[in-house]
């Protein structure tokens, strides 16, 4: 194969969930067309729109957007039809009046309860579709509610069935994706203790943090709903995302600590370990990363608690020698939070271990060995 064909390859693979998407959306559209044409609805266009809206990355968010759809589309078509059928608006003015009636409340609802969007929308279909088609409002209300009913249920059957995505196990990459930005973050972090540090790089690195913690909580949701409904089996997420989020406030913390750099002596004293900590922890999380997301056991953490009883026994010497004590306040406060930091990052990589051997798919036996080389 061609170099060029062997990176098209390569970027395909790695867009594995998008092409899913592509593919069950447009199986969807399709289906929902066919049935559609074959039941004889008024408007099929609804329910392919409607198909597509609820075909979703995983399982777990189609089950969502499917149960939002028709809960907002029942609801809207009761409403609007309700609106439409008892209140007369042969004029311009009273249908004015009708839509604001018909219009205000749903959307004041919505706004409360987002799962609710679809109704407004309906109630102006139901509402305004007779106007200009000349048809019942109860036979547009039922009409409504059928079509999007033939592309919600079209929709869902296709995430099922066709190159299903479990947000279950979108988690292992979104996961990773997360621990290895936090590696990056974390190195900077340290390095600026001794040489400075770049503000707008380490400022777009925790920003792109928070954005996949974002999407992590999101896609955890998804997959808490699918053990709901039994449709996976697996470990809790609660922990790992738990987790995931105490190491990022310990990186908030260490960057608090950071800010500028340690008086020169102590950067003379401290640079070595510091530098050993920040290797043995990034690599940690790195291959802590790859391990999450091929669902293997976690490395040991022998190595970043070497190399943190290495800097605190250098920090009981620096005290002892009394470098500490003409240190301005501000200093010494960012000094001490800094090991205190470090501590609290330490028992929360203990917790992903576990959380990520809990995450392996591997013989049962594998386990006790990785927990015993890390005590």
């Amino acid at each position: 194969m061609t170099p060029s064909f062997k990176t098209m390859a390569a970027w395909l693979r790695s867009r594995k969930v998008e092409l899913g998407l592509g593919l069950r959306v447009t199986v969807a559209a399709m289906g929902a067309l066919v049935i559609a044409l074959a039941l004889g609805l008024r408007l099929p266009l609804w329910a392919v729109l409607t198909s597509i809206i609820v075909t979703q990355m995983s399982v777990g968010r189609s089950l969502k957007a499917t149960r939002d759809y028709l809960i907002g589309t029942l609801g809207g078509a009761i409403y609007g039809g309700a609106v439409a059928i008892l209140i007369p608006h042969a004029g311009e003015g009273a249908l004015l009046f009708v839509l604001v009636l018909a219009v205000a409340p749903l959307a004041f609802a919505a706004a409360i309860n987002p799962s609710l969007n679809a109704a407004t929308i309906t109630a102006i279909i139901v509402l305004l579709l007779p106007v200009m088609n000349r048809v019942d409002p109860l036979d547009s209300a039922i009409d409504r509610v059928l079509e999007v009913t033939v592309g919600a249920l079209t929709g869902l059957l296709v995430s099922f069935l066709v190159l299903p995505s479990r947000a279950h196990s979108q988690i292992r990459a979104s996961g990773a994706n997360a621990l290895e930005l936090m590696a990056s973050v974390l190195n900077e972090l340290l390095c600026g203790l001794t040489r400075g540090r770049d503000n707008d790089a380490l400022r777009r690195l925790q920003d792109g943090i928070g954005a996949a913690l974002a999407g992590l909580n999101a896609i955890g949701a998804e997959a808490e709903r699918e053990r709901a409904a039994r449709l996976t089996t697996g470990p809790d997420t609660g922990p790992l995302l738990r987790t995931v989020l105490r190491l990022r406030h310990d990186l908030v913390m260490i960057g608090r600590a950071s800010v500028v750099p340690l008086p020169a002596e102590l950067q003379r004293r401290l640079a070595l370990p510091l530098t050993r900590i920040s290797d043995a922890i990034v690599e940690y999380l790195s291959k802590t990363a790859a391990a999450l997301r091929n669902a293997t056991f976690p490395p040991s953490i022998a190595p970043v608690q070497a190399a943190l009883q290495a800097y605190g026994a250098e920090v009981a010497s620096v005290r002892s020698e009394g470098l500490t004590r003409g240190l301005p306040g501000d200093v010494a406060e960012r000094f001490f939070a800094l090991g205190f930091s470090l501590e609290q990052m330490r028992q929360n990589l203990k917790d992903l271990e576990r959380c990520v051997a809990d995450w392996a798919e591997a013989p049962t036996g594998s386990r006790s060995k990785t927990a015993d080389e890390a005590e």
